[in-house]
């Protein structure tokens, strides 16, 4: 047995063998191949070895005396990393479909051509780099995704940020409407990803108020017509501001969309029922929602109570009906709550 210390740039084999010329013949062509070798004739002291070492390939005998192949090769898919090559002079009482079933790579046939079990034990220690290479590059490419996605989070936090300095009167609208619309989200078992979507939209619905003079956007009491109309064309704006951008959700689309109405009386572009986005629909529910149970410069906040009832009367008609149900039972049911 050799137990000189693993090279950190070669695979390390383990051959478990009650056969010592097997163990001898095996050692020998292993080394020749240019790999580190271990070689054991109980798998009791393979296991030990495995504890001790890190070894890239088992190559196990099927029938041995303390434990059988095929036992060893289950605790090793339990415990460690290796892969598995089981061998067997019984051809005839196992087949290879089996054997790869129960956590084996390869599954060679005794006697073993010395030529032959090379090129196997290389397409195994391929195979296992492949994959090595395989979960590095998802590893490299899921943090990666992580900094992007943290990286746009601080984007839309920022522009979020600019559009409530502007607007003072509904610092904090768009936080409390993007959790109330996850929230109906989340009931109406959206994806994770598309839920994650929607707050990035929600947090953001209001970006085109930029465009709106902050004398109109913080002016007492009721708006003229035509500020009216300087106000609604804030959804176009904050439209034209995203389009150009590849965010992985329709964030443009929703913006753009957040005050249609189901019966296609909202604005700018009079769509109806599905031609509205269903992350739209939401949002414009939990938009509708918070600014009712809000303050606002032209007037104090009218309660939940007739938040309630807007929605309750419009259910169906301004909006969708599914999404007006899973709003108000959250609220009948004290599952959602907005910040004091």
């Amino acid at each position: 047995m050799d137990d000189s210390d693993v090279s950190a740039r070669q695979e390390t084999i383990l051959v478990v063998d009650d056969d010592e010329g097997i163990c001898n013949l095996l050692h020998a062509g292993i080394q020749m191949a240019g790999y580190q070798c271990f070689t054991t004739q109980s798998p009791a002291r393979a296991i030990n070895l495995l504890d001790e070492h890190p070894v890239d390939v088992v190559v196990a005998d099927i029938k041995m005396p303390e434990m059988s192949g095929i036992e060893l090769a289950h605790i090793i898919r339990a415990r460690y990393k290796a892969d598995v090559i089981i061998m067997t002079g019984f051809i005839e009482d196992f087949n290879y479909e089996d054997i790869v079933r129960q956590g084996a790579s390869d599954f060679l046939q005794k006697p073993v051509r010395i030529a032959e079990f090379i090129a196997r034990l290389k397409r195994v220690i391929a195979e296992r780099r492949s994959r090595s290479d395989l979960k590095q590059a998802l590893n490299d490419v899921k943090l990666n995704l992580d900094k992007l996605r943290r990286a746009m989070e601080g984007i839309v936090e920022a522009i979020s940020v600019t559009v409530e300095m502007r607007d003072p009167y509904t610092a904090g609208h768009q936080k409390r409407v993007a959790d109330l619309a996850c929230a109906i989200a989340r009931d109406m078992q959206l994806s994770e990803d598309e839920i994650y979507g929607l707050r990035m939209a929600s947090v953001i619905h209001d970006l085109g108020k930029i465009t709106v003079p902050a004398e109109i956007l913080s002016k007492p009491g009721q708006l003229s017509a035509l500020e009216y109309e300087l106000i609604k064309s804030h959804v176009q704006a904050g439209y034209d501001i995203l389009k150009q951008i590849d965010f992985p959700w329709p964030l443009a689309d929703i913006i753009l969309q957040h005050h249609e109405r189901m019966d296609g009386s909202g604005y700018p572009n009079g769509l109806k029922h599905e031609e509205i986005l269903l992350p739209a629909r939401i949002l414009s529910v939990a938009d509708v929602f918070e600014t009712i149970a809000s303050h606002r410069p032209y007037r104090p906040s009218l309660g939940l109570e007739r938040a309630m009832d807007e929605i309750l009367e419009n259910r169906g008609r301004l909006y969708d009906s599914r999404v007006a149900d899973v709003c108000l039972a959250l609220f009948e049911t004290d599952r959602f709550q907005f910040p004091k």
